[in-house]
């Protein structure tokens, strides 16, 4: 499999790798900075340039085997296999990505109910709640931006499925259940807030975030409520 440096450094923007597979339908490399799309979040757009040639990216995604693919644009002029190529991600449209999806936990304090769904962009991103009554939007913005100021570190580390197992509480979402035999589970933590798997790119400090508006709080069934977030600036 890939090596995926996103994992261990979210601000890693370009890296060098071997190209191991090319073709239309994807490109595989043996390392990679590009996000594959997963737990809401799309994946990395970008570009893999190769002496004076350039394959543009349009995705990342994963492939039933678990590797990671990155998508040529149509037409695009693929690498050879064997090739060394240098690997740059859109970093404005990543870094926007990371800041929501850190938000998203953030908005999982300011809401503690179970997650039964999310949605990532760069501009607006949203997360359900099993939640049978709407919450007032003015106080869940309150509290959510006033967790954004306090400007926390963000953190991850590793830890076996079998401890994951013996702490269940861990596990917020109720409709996606992490990965079982793939190794170790990696837990973000923002520490006295938030400890919980996941596989996604954020900021180091709450504080990155910037001000956020909830623009929405929408009725989705008896016991479903969709909260919408947008950056205020």
């Amino acid at each position: 499999m890939a090596e995926k440096l996103f994992l261990d450094n979210s601000y890693l923007n370009s890296c060098s790798a071997v190209v191991r597979e090319s073709a239309p339908e994807g490109i595989v490399l043996d390392r990679t900075v590009f996000y594959a799309r997963g737990g809401g979040q799309p994946g990395d757009t970008g570009r893999l340039v190769s002496g004076n040639h350039e394959t543009r990216i349009v995705g990342a995604v994963y492939r039933s085997d678990g590797e990671i693919v990155h998508v040529p644009a149509d037409g695009a002029q693929l690498p050879e296999v064997g090739a060394g190529i240098d690997a740059f991600i859109d970093w404005e449209r990543r870094y926007d990505h990371m800041r929501m999806h850190t938000a998203l936990h953030l908005l999982g304090v300011a809401l503690p109910y179970g997650v039964t769904g999310g949605n990532i962009t760069a501009s607006r991103s949203r997360l359900d709640f099993d939640l049978p009554d709407s919450p007032d939007r003015n106080e869940v913005e309150e509290a959510l931006n006033l967790l954004i100021a306090r400007d926390l570190p963000v953190t991850s580390f590793w830890i076996s499925e079998q401890e994951l197992e013996r702490r269940p509480e861990l596990v917020r979402t109720l409709s996606v259940r992490p990965p079982r035999g793939a190794g170790d589970i990696r837990l973000l933590e923002i520490p006295g807030l938030d400890l919980q798997p996941c596989g996604g790119t954020h900021v180091a400090r709450t504080g990155e975030i910037g001000e956020l508006r909830v623009t929405k709080i929408e009725k989705k069934g008896r016991r479903n409520r969709r909260v919408y977030v947008e950056f205020a600036a």
